[in-house]
């Protein structure tokens, strides 16, 4: 895992609910909760990475609204940053596309949100942003590392 890592997340907020996505990964047992998005492709924008992951995530229509917050950490050497974006969704939810590591996609009410998000550096931002709209948060050693499914 070396240089820098960037993700683009979206958050679409529905009468009190948030949508998350559970995610597998080689590096950990059970799937984890998180926001829809991923990581940004080369030569695509922020912006179009939000649009086109909740897509491929979920079925649905993504308009971005704003830069919610800001976050990044270290992942061992690797340099992660996450942007997340306010979205307003429309659609309906759909299986992800194939090949995609998605195995669930679930509206949170938002005060479930501690308890289904497990990893500390994707649950605090979003809590603390959806508290106190705390826009940046940055941390020296994220705790946990991610192995995507197409690396080795």
């Amino acid at each position: 895992m070396n240089g820098d890592l960037r993700l683009a997340n979206g958050l679409a907020i529905h009468d009190g609910r948030v949508l998350l996505v559970a995610s597998t990964y080689r590096s950990h047992a059970q799937p984890l909760w998180n926001l829809p998005g991923g990581r940004v492709a080369p030569g695509e924008l922020l912006r179009d990475a939000v649009v086109r992951e909740v897509r491929e995530e979920t079925g649905l229509r993504a308009a971005v609204s704003e830069l919610a917050y800001l976050s990044e950490s270290y992942d061992g050497t690797r340099h992660v940053l996450s942007a997340t974006f306010a979205v307003d969704v429309s659609g309906s939810i759909e299986s992800p596309q194939h090949g995609d590591h998605v195995v669930a996609v679930e509206w949170v009410p938002v005060d479930r949100l501690a308890e289904r998000i497990a990893i500390a550096v994707v649950r605090d931002p979003l809590l603390h942003y959806l508290r106190d709209r705390t826009r940046y948060f940055g941390y020296a050693d994220a705790g946990v590392t991610i192995v995507w499914p197409d690396e080795t």
